[in-house]
């Protein structure tokens, strides 16, 4: 079948890391129709609107996109259109697998675990206001909603994926009622899935943990905040941004996404390494249903990284985004015809 998915690019190196997927994904023989629309920085000059009503109707018909990095001015400016996008499409769990690739060499060993964070309240739900000059409050919003269906989503990806074990993360030690209902929405929900282990750490604790033993982990569970931080930090213990993927799933849709940033300092210079953003189109096309397919394009990719011979500048390599690219999908061919 020929599946129909919106494309956006993104901003600085997004294009070319874009370019780069849907030339491995075409190889892989998946046929997909593409919608392609801008969002961000340019969508803003172009449009007057960083996130154009279109692009939303798109993804709404679509149910599935694939994004790349867009810049989220600091400080100033318009507000970040990935919080807007999880919020307007109630994307409301964030997937972050982050697992250990051949040849990029960590102090932590091998790793293999899963970051499921809530998407849609918390403090980021953006309610924030001056008291009187000089002192600002934000809401923390936790609901027995929002915290039962994530911690369904983390189980029923457990369950799927042959997973052991999901640890709830959180604050209910100081926070007692907004943490308290998040950590006691965790445990009523555990019940129901007595083959998966579940249990629960303070969130300090948590990453002191990551960085000493983070092999003990399977599938970690956490309100947004904590999620949005500790996501990047298991990111570092594999090597980094740029080689994890992303995943915003709702019940109506999913949006999958390289969430490194935009690079606009190496913009248009070739060297930008794809593979966070390959790996997020791979979550796509399990999404999909498209699993050997997605079999294929990781094996490809674990060949390549074992092989070493083919790096990107920010790995130690010299290979250019489509040398990179075109080892990649040549795996591919030598993979389906042994």
């Amino acid at each position: 079948m020929t599946h129909r998915i919106t494309l956006i690019p993104g901003d600085g190196i997004g294009t070319e890391i874009t370019s780069a997927v849907v030339r491995i994904i075409e190889a892989s023989g998946v046929e997909i129709k593409w919608d392609s629309f801008v969002a961000g920085a340019e969508a803003l000059s172009r449009f007057g609107d960083p996130l154009p009503q279109p692009v939303l109707d798109s993804i709404r018909q679509n149910r599935v996109a694939l994004k790349g990095p867009l810049t989220t001015p600091v400080g100033s400016g318009f507000a970040s259109v990935n919080v807007r996008l999880r919020k307007t499409l109630d994307l409301y769990a964030n997937l972050r697998p982050v697992r250990s690739l051949p040849g990029v060499k960590t102090p932590f060993g091998e790793l293999d675990l899963v970051v499921v964070r809530e998407n849609t309240e918390d403090l980021y739900s953006g309610l924030e206001h001056v008291v009187v000059p000089g002192v600002v409050e934000s809401i923390k919003v936790i609901t027995e909603k929002a915290s039962t269906r994530i911690a369904k989503f983390a189980f029923e990806y457990a369950k799927q994926e042959g997973r052991k074990k999901v640890t709830a993360i959180h604050k209910a030690n100081i926070m007692k009622l907004s943490d308290g209902l998040f950590l006691d929405c965790f445990r009523k929900v555990a019940v129901d899935y007595p083959d998966i282990a579940a249990d629960d750490k303070i969130v300090d604790n948590a990453c002191m943990q990551l960085v000493m033993r983070p092999q003990q982990f399977d599938v970690l569970l956490l309100e947004n905040l904590y999620g949005d931080i500790i996501s990047d930090l298991a990111a570092g213990l594999v090597g980094g941004l740029g080689i994890v993927p992303g995943a915003n799933i709702g019940e109506l849709g999913a949006v999958f996404e390289a969430v490194h940033g935009s690079a606009p300092d190496i913009a248009g210079m070739g060297i930008a390494n794809p593979t966070a953003m390959l790996q997020s189109a791979i979550l796509m096309l399990r999404y999909l249903n498209e699993r050997d397919a997605a079999a294929l394009i990781e094996k490809a990719l674990i060949h390549t990284f074992a092989a070493k011979d083919v790096r990107t500048k920010d790995l130690g390599g010299t290979a250019s985004t489509m040398e990179f690219t075109e080892a990649v999908v040549a795996s591919m061919k030598e993979l389906a015809s042994a």
